[in-house]
């Protein structure tokens, strides 16, 4: 199985190859036939499927750790191809190019930790963004659906990076990419995708060509329905406290704020990486929040250094053996005890050994 076309560029820095498809020159247009399908049918986004292998490489992007500056699309230009088949490939050629995740008409698999760079588009583009590809599909309502899972893919990782929506193909600069765009402005390959699979499939199927800039549209859709406030926000009743607990292995199945979500306008979902988790890790807790819906909340930070500035609050579900943190006091009694409960065990010893002599 041939993934798709590879064009090695020179192995400079962190750029290794630029991988997949077509440039972009992006037109928009004033009505497009599939993002009007998708919003008449009401198609909903695949849920993510976390499938990371351990095997790619880390390297943090030029900013550092999970700081991407952006999101490139890809296109596998194969057309007989499946997404597991390309997952397989891509495991076993990765010296040459990997991405961080797959979509077709019916999944989102994400095989690689998007808090490091992936070899997708070469020298410079590897080192700032999150990268996907999209694998081809053959009819009418897979397309329709590949696209709603990749705009909605899209739009979920600038929301998770805190990055808002850009279309880059007008200026060069911005957070929504193709590979055609990152090519034209930023060098590192020769490919265009995915123009020229949005085109001719849409106009296959949907007698329109599809483009970047109706897609960005949709991306900015969803972007804007995950940031808009539905739920009118609660009460919650907040309490200073000194405690310590440990990260739960179900943290991966909430997230991380800013503020306490539902119940401060200005919430917002953070990186984990903010707080280098790692399950049994123990984080100390200031402050505690009520929510008159019945939840609990926990403000969190990595020491106990009351200077510390870096803070997040974490449903109670993030956390176990929550406690209170022992006082220089309380230590030392302990100690204090302990000492003198192993004098006694000596002393009865001592007259126990006397009395057996006798």
């Amino acid at each position: 199985m041939k993934m798709h076309k590879v064009v090695l560029t020179a192995l400079a820095a962190l750029g290794v190859v630029g991988v997949l498809g077509m440039t972009n020159t992006t037109t928009a247009n004033a009505s497009s036939k599939v993002n009007d399908y998708i919003n008449s049918k009401n198609i909903k986004p695949a849920k993510i499927t976390k499938s990371i292998w351990n095997g790619f490489p880390k390297n943090k992007y030029r900013h550092g750790k999970a700081k991407p500056e952006g999101v490139v699309v890809h296109e596998t230009a194969n057309p007989s191809s499946t997404i597991y088949n390309e997952i397989a490939y891509m495991k076993r050629n990765y010296n040459n190019a990997f991405v961080h995740s797959f979509v077709d008409g019916s999944r989102i698999i994400n095989i690689a930790n998007t808090d490091y760079l992936a070899w997708g588009v070469g020298f410079p583009g590897n080192a700032r963004f999150v990268q996907f590809e999209q694998v081809e599909v053959h009819s009418k309502s897979a397309f329709a659906h590949e696209v709603s899972n990749a705009a909605w893919y899209t739009a979920y990782l600038l929301n998770e990076y805190n990055l808002k929506p850009n279309d880059a193909a007008y200026d060069g600069k911005g957070t929504v990419w193709s590979h055609g765009a990152v090519a034209k402005n930023l060098g590192g390959s020769s490919h265009t995708d995915p123009v020229g699979y949005y085109s001719t499939t849409g106009k296959r199927y949907f007698g329109q060509k599809y483009t970047m800039a109706a897609f960005y549209q949709m991306v900015k859709k969803y972007y804007n329905a995950m940031n808009v406030k539905h739920t009118k926000l609660v009460n919650a009743d907040y309490t200073s406290v000194n405690k310590q607990a440990k990260l739960s292995s179900k943290y991966t199945k909430y997230y991380l704020y800013n503020h306490v979500k539902g119940a401060n306008k200005n919430a917002k979902r953070q990186s984990w990486s903010k707080i280098s988790p790692k399950v049994g890790k123990t984080y100390y807790v200031d402050m505690t929040a009520k929510k008159s819906t019945g939840s609990t909340w926990y403000r969190i930070k990595p020491s106990k250094n009351t200077t510390s500035k870096t803070r997040y609050w974490v449903y109670s579900g993030n956390l176990n053996s929550v406690k209170d943190v022992p006082t220089e006091t309380t230590a030392t009694a302990m100690s204090a005890s302990a000492s003198s409960d192993d004098a006694s065990s000596v002393s009865s010893s001592s007259v126990s050994s006397s009395s057996n002599s006798n």
